[in-house]
């Protein structure tokens, strides 16, 4: 296995000793369902719940405190989002908040009326629109894959948006190959019949610039434990749409901003205190511009995908697309001789930590027929990961699959 020549601390100073995680010999592959966290988000948590636990409203400091962190936390994921503050909305996760919305629109639309979702979807972006659609009698139309590189068909979705879509519903990249969308197109296609662009950005958060606004999306969710911050959900809504759309609250409850009308009860402030810490640190590393982070990110990270995909062993099979390109840096792939738990667990006696079964993912699990047999393992890199860590995996597949 070649040495490396390239590591953090040359691709991004001094970034992977900010994570307290990270200071040990495990290697923490596992990003896609969740990444750790660099110390100034652990202390921004302790600090609001330090010197600013207080719930919103009260004629004291604490509260006003309060505020400031959810006021803070709305213009910091407007700017991480590419959205506009006055939509955002914060919420358990994300799939909480994706059957709260999904819902609020189900109750505008009538009988016969079509959604579109994408079977390279995460689950979250998928249920919630079967379920509303049993409720309200509703159509949902499935857009495929291409299951030779499992990429989203973009022709066959057009062909599918017509005069009765009101959602096209679909995802920024594939949580489980990492396959990328064209999110403007997407769109487009929905805008010309009137329809909304609804995203989830989930897995492309940490690995690229997000612009809602500017893909011309009416609504993009993401969670920042995926984005080196807290578990926590968010929305960038239109706002617009989060103004005329139902929301069930509670007689009280403020209706501005127009997120904040599908915020039932009290938020988790410390969390949006450590997303503001996260995305304070991401933009940290491009010297406060979150478009140098991201190409730097972007650089880096698929440099770690060529070396990745230069030195897999035969036998390994592998999901998606087989460039650095047109993906995140996340990898699904079997191994002959071993089931995907098995596997999953051989690499972590290595102290290598990867994921194993569908990731939610079912619609590309049933594409390439894994479902019923466990799934596959997923390998995933964020910026954190060095080339010497590839370079263990790597020598941990070949090792295992070199046994008779």
């Amino acid at each position: 296995m070649a040495s490396s020549t390239t590591s953090p601390s040359t691709a991004l100073p001094d970034a992977r000793e900010r994570f307290p995680a990270l200071a040990g010999d495990d290697v923490f592959l596992d990003g896609p369902g969740g990444s750790q966290t660099p110390q100034e988000v652990l202390d921004a948590v302790a600090g609001c719940l330090r010197d600013s636990n207080a719930n919103l409203g009260g004629a004291f400091a604490t509260s006003a405190r309060a505020v400031e962190i959810m006021d803070r936390g709305r213009d910091a994921v407007a700017d991480f989002t590419g959205g506009e503050a006055e939509g955002i909305a914060f919420g358990a996760n994300m799939t909480t908040l994706n059957f709260l919305l999904a819902h609020a629109v189900a109750r505008t639309l009538a009988p016969g009326d079509e959604i579109v979702v994408t079977d390279l979807d995460h689950d979250a972006n998928i249920s919630p629109w079967m379920l509303v659609a049993a409720d309200h009698g509703l159509v949902v139309r499935h857009a495929p894959i291409r299951a030779a590189d499992v990429t989203l068909d973009h022709d066959a979705l057009e062909e599918l948006v017509g005069e009765r879509t009101r959602v096209v519903a679909f995802t920024l990249a594939s949580n489980a190959v990492g396959s990328l969308t064209d999110p403007a197109r997407i769109a487009a296609a929905a805008h010309r019949v009137g329809a909304l662009a609804w995203a989830d950005a989930v897995h492309l958060a940490p690995h690229r610039r997000l612009r809602a606004r500017d893909w011309g999306l009416d609504v993009l969710l993401c969670s920042p434990y995926k984005f080196f911050g807290p578990h926590l959900g968010v929305a960038a809504i239109r706002p617009e749409l989060a103004q005329s759309l139902p929301a069930d609250r509670v007689r009280p409850a403020d209706e501005h901003p127009a997120g904040h009308r599908f915020e039932t009860g009290t938020q988790s402030h410390e969390a949006v205190a450590g997303t503001i810490a996260a995305i304070g640190y991401l933009r940290s590393l491009g010297g406060g511009s979150l478009d140098t982070s991201f190409e730097r990110l972007v650089e880096y990270e698929e440099s770690l995908s060529q070396r990745f995909l230069e030195g897999l062993p035969d036998r390994l099979e592998l999901y998606g697309l087989p460039s650095s390109h047109g993906r995140t840096p996340t990898f699904c792939f079997n191994l002959a001789g071993y089931a995907p738990r098995e596997l999953a667990e051989r690499l972590g006696e290595r102290g290598l930590y990867v994921w194993d079964g569908d990731y939610y993912a079912l619609e590309p699990m049933r594409a390439l027929g894994l479902h019923e047999g466990g799934g596959a393992v997923r390998a995933g890199f964020l910026h954190y990961t060095t080339m010497e860590e590839v370079d263990r995996l790597l020598e941990a597949l070949v090792s295992l699959a070199d046994r008779p």
